[in-house]
């Protein structure tokens, strides 16, 4: 069965740096395009998605310039690295995957969790002033 587990969050004070991670088991990210969304008093936005073919990524502009995401496929993990906190970061965020959607799709396209191969149960992002 295949699980992604995010983990990563926590309490951060604004302008400050996080690490989010999304752990993939039983299956190979390497293969998938992977994607962070977030849930926040906002709603729901996808901020970052990686290819799985030649890695190129796509950001939502609310986020260009703070936000790198990227692959360690040794680790079968993608990672988020948020700098410049600022309190409308906070939020629960998850990593979605989909061997179909390209990062466009991806990322701007709101589905149903069950719309995607695999999504996981999210982490907590709390941004103090």
């Amino acid at each position: 069965q295949s699980h992604l587990v995010e983990s990563g969050g926590g309490l951060v004070q604004s302008g400050g740096t996080l690490t989010l991670s999304c752990a993939a088991s039983g299956f190979t990210l390497d293969s998938y395009t992977v994607g962070w969304w977030r849930q926040t008093e906002k709603g729901r936005e996808g901020v970052a998605c990686i290819s799985k073919n030649d890695n190129s990524t796509y950001y939502a502009d609310s986020v260009k310039g703070r936000f790198t995401i990227s692959r360690d496929n040794a680790k079968n993990t993608v990672f988020l690295q948020i700098d410049s906190l600022k309190l409308e970061d906070t939020g629960v965020y998850y990593c979605a995957a989909d061997h179909i959607f390209n990062i466009q799709v991806l990322c701007r396209v709101i589905r149903p969790e069950t719309g995607y191969d695999a999504w996981g149960q999210g982490t907590q992002v709390t941004v103090s002033s």
